[in-house]
């Protein structure tokens, strides 16, 4: 379904940089549908380079900032602001640069995790509260639209009453000790940079927005068990957690970093009391869904029983592959819709209720390992 189309929104970049990982998905995903222009940028730590990059990606010489305190003082002193700014910087800087600009007037579109301690992502729902602006989570993979359409059936009652819930994100791409120094990587095993997790506040947090997603039911408590298998590391690099939804559902948790073979692994099964559902982000354009007592069906993206959901966060015809960017730019056109005084689309986009919740999951984790499993309440 193509959105409504208008002149695009103003956007910034904080963040995301050459080298980043996720600095281009997000360039490409805001610019697919011809609702942002990147107009403004503080994409690096080292000035001259962040300035000379965000010139190569078109940005005007004087909206090429150095660092992201420059380009608030500069954007917030122009007549023309700014409609979002995306902040894509080490997890530990999220909260000062999010507060920062939504003082300075402007909608926040930030990457996961909101924030590295509870204390401060409250105080971030509670600055959105006070300014008014929009203040979005990166949790991209709600934006595949078979977890729409997993969605849609859940809400549909199609599934019945929820029983169990079973999230994977595990990957093998950190489990070469050899490689410990990597900069892309190393970041996320410093407790300075990362906060008290690295691959539950990392991936982990991705399956568990999943499930909350899905299902609609939040955590209320968990038990995890984390491990820090290559040596030297402070933070874990593989975790697996008992869940208690809301609603009564039970679920499953495993996520890692050292599971050597697997290129992503981030999958979701839901489980009812009328039928199943089972996902892989691999294979995103098909969605397994099993009725109690009859044979496995796929719905197909864009094909038969694809819900309205499911259906408006497609681009291209069923049999051409959709992926991850693409899920990326869905929440773009959430943002846009919402921006542009579609409230009916915030329903859809993980916002920072969502933000909040998972920093509070990862902290209650986190807590739990520490206690040896003790439940905790999230």
């Amino acid at each position: 379904m193509e959105p409504k189309r208008s002149s695009p929104l103003s956007w910034g970049m904080v963040g995301g940089g050459l080298g980043s990982q996720i600095g281009e998905p997000h360039r490409i995903a805001a610019r697919m549908d011809g609702l942002f222009a990147l107009d403004a940028a503080a994409l690096d730590l080292v000035p001259a380079r962040g300035r000379a990059y965000a010139r190569e990606l078109g940005v005007a010489p004087a909206r090429a900032y150095g660092d992201w305190q420059a380009m608030l003082a500069g954007e917030g002193a122009r007549d023309e602001r700014l409609q979002l700014v995306t902040v894509a910087t080490p997890n530990s800087t999220h909260f000062e640069i999010a507060r920062a600009l939504m003082r300075g007037g402007f909608n926040v579109f930030c990457e996961k995790p909101l924030t590295v301690s509870v204390e401060q992502a409250v105080k971030l729902a509670r600055t959105a509260d006070e300014t008014g602006r929009l203040l979005a989570v990166n949790f991209c993979y709600s934006g595949y639209p078979m977890m729409r359409q997993a969605r849609a059936m859940v809400e549909a009652g199609e599934l019945g009453h929820i029983r169990v819930v079973v999230a994977e994100f595990a990957h093998g791409h950190h489990a070469d000790a050899a490689a410990a120094d990597n900069p892309r990587s190393r970041w996320r095993y410093d407790p300075a940079q990362a906060g008290n997790s690295a691959v539950m506040a990392d991936c982990g947090i991705h399956a568990l927005h999943l499930a909350t997603y899905v299902t609609g039911q939040p955590v209320r408590a968990l038990s995890a068990d984390f491990a820090s298998c290559v040596p030297g590391r402070v933070l874990e690099d593989d975790a697996l957690l008992a869940l208690e939804f809301d609603g009564g559902a039970r679920g499953r948790l495993w996520t890692s970093a050292v599971a050597v073979g697997q290129m992503h692994g981030l999958t979701l099964r839901v489980f009812g009391e009328r039928g199943g559902l089972r996902w892989a982000q691999e294979q995103p354009d098909q969605l397994y869904w099993t009725p109690l007592g009859q044979a496995t069906r796929i719905v197909e993206r864009g094909g038969a029983g694809a819900m309205g959901p499911a259906l408006a966060a497609s681009r291209v015809a069923g049999g051409h592959p959709q992926g991850f960017v693409s899920a990326i730019s869905t929440l773009y056109r959430d943002l846009h819709a919402v921006i542009t005084g579609d409230e009916q689309a915030g329903a859809w986009l993980p916002g920072v209720a969502a933000g909040v919740h998972m920093v509070k999951a990862v902290a209650a984790a986190a807590r739990s390992a520490a206690a040896g499993g003790q439940r905790q309440t999230v």
